[in-house]
């Protein structure tokens, strides 16, 4: 029985107990949540020693960091430091996005690298392997779809991603709309050439019961992909990107009918004006499901910060009921990011989190930075360094331009306005 039908039944089980505990929630209400499939608890039964994570409405806004090879850097020792700073820089969630090298194997050495719940793409394998064989991405089968998805829940894979919703009706809705950047997922495009190419119906939509049934087996998540996102904002919110919405909504139904965990993936390029009705619309089609964004990005000209331009979007459409944010690094548009950009996107996205956490209210995220708003008051820097989002990077920078006197920061000095009030209420005047 999944978590999802235990949770229909009222039940709370070990899972989900640990996850209300750490999450500071009344079991009951997480039960509830989880019911209405409002959340979901991330976990493949293959990873038995995997400690469960939530993901949704009542919970902390997640983090996930994107890793994996390409075909010009096909390295898995360097996949595998980029999962270290991902999870050294407090992500909660890493997916494997590889399609260089063997894919398979690589995938299989992440999830037995790590503690965090595992995300992936099937059809990217599927696509690969296509390539190598058959010498092209186009000669895929439906079987070679769905088998990619199978192998990647049997595998241990807690949440994949199935572009189920890119139908031929919604690819057929983009054409006459001036789209500026067309479709940009990798998913969207192999699937809408595939289609185009064979005349027939997008398999992982024909046969999204076998893959229902293998998710139900592994108590795997579905995360339903949003293939025909928008990849400029100009683009954001066009008939294509609604019509694989309404999908999407109805595919999410099917999940739960099948007794399967789901959550949505959205967008993309949204202008900042639109992300509130941009995530508004996902959870009144898709029935508050678990909405999973990228980014969303709030400008197109940013390339080489775009960690920043994500980390605005990402606020705000957490603050508005986002509840899982994918992180973006500086090399989004640019090239495959390095250690280091992966650690910054995720730090950015955490800072975006955080802040839509304290935006909904929830207390334990007002009291953290009420501590940390304390520390520094008092001067009591080494306590406030401790309890900053990011131990390591404040420490550095505190050292950088050390000043004089160890009682302030060398940006004041002895203008430093805690020392004055202190000299006043001694009576040393200031």
């Amino acid at each position: 029985m999944t978590e999802y039908m235990s949770a229909r039944e009222g039940r709370i089980t070990p899972a989900i107990q640990a996850v209300a505990l750490e999450e500071e929630v009344e079991p009951e209400a997480l039960v509830e949540s989880i019911a209405k499939g409002e959340s979901v608890i991330l976990g493949n039964k293959m990873r038995e020693q995997l400690p469960p994570l939530g993901v949704g409405r009542i919970l902390r806004v997640k983090v996930n960091a994107n890793i994996g090879t390409s075909g010009d850097r096909a390295d898995v020792e360097f996949e595998l430091e980029k999962l270290q700073a991902a999870e050294d820089a407090g992500a909660d969630t890493v997916m494997d996005l590889s399609t260089g090298g063997d894919v398979p194997a690589i995938r299989k050495r992440i999830i037995a690298s790590t503690s965090l719940p595992v995300g992936s793409v099937p059809i990217y394998e599927a696509a690969v392997a296509s390539a190598r064989e058959r010498g092209s991405v186009l000669e895929m089968t439906p079987d070679d779809m769905i088998g990619a998805v199978q192998r990647h829940i049997e595998d241990g894979v807690d949440f994949v991603t199935v572009h189920a919703g890119v139908t031929r009706r919604a690819v057929d809705a983009l054409e006459g709309n001036g789209r500026i950047c067309d479709i940009v997922s990798r998913g969207g495009t192999i699937l809408a050439e595939w289609m185009a190419y064979h005349d027939e119906e997008n398999p992982l939509h024909e046969r999204f019961d076998e893959i229902l049934e293998t998710a139900y087996e592994y108590e795997a998540t579905i995360s339903l992909g949003d293939g025909l996102r928008p990849g400029a904002l100009s683009d954001a919110g066009d008939p294509g990107q609604i019509e694989e919405l309404i999908m999407l909504g109805r595919l999410a139904e099917r999940c739960h009918e099948a007794g399967v965990q789901v959550i949505i993936e959205g967008p993309g390029h949204v202008p900042i004006d639109e992300i509130q009705a941009q995530v508004q619309l996902e959870k009144t089609i898709c029935h508050n499901a678990p909405f999973y964004v990228l980014g969303p990005l709030v400008t197109d000209i940013a390339a080489g910060y775009d960690h920043i331009t994500a980390a605005i979007g990402g606020a705000l459409a957490a603050m508005h009921g986002a509840d899982f944010l994918c992180y973006v690094t500086p090399s989004e548009h640019l090239s495959l990011p390095t250690v280091q950009e992966v650690r910054d996107g995720v730090i950015a996205s955490r800072i975006a989190a955080h802040a839509a956490d304290i935006a909904r209210r929830r207390d334990r995220f007002i009291e953290a930075d009420n501590r940390v708003a304390e520390l520094r008051a008092a001067r009591d820097w080494e306590g406030m360094i401790r309890e900053c989002l990011d131990p390591k990077r404040a420490a550095e920078v505190r050292a950088l331009v050390p000043s004089d006197d160890d009682s302030v920061c060398s940006m004041c000095g002895e203008l430093c306005v805690f020392k004055q009030r202190a000299k006043r209420k001694s009576g040393g005047g200031g």
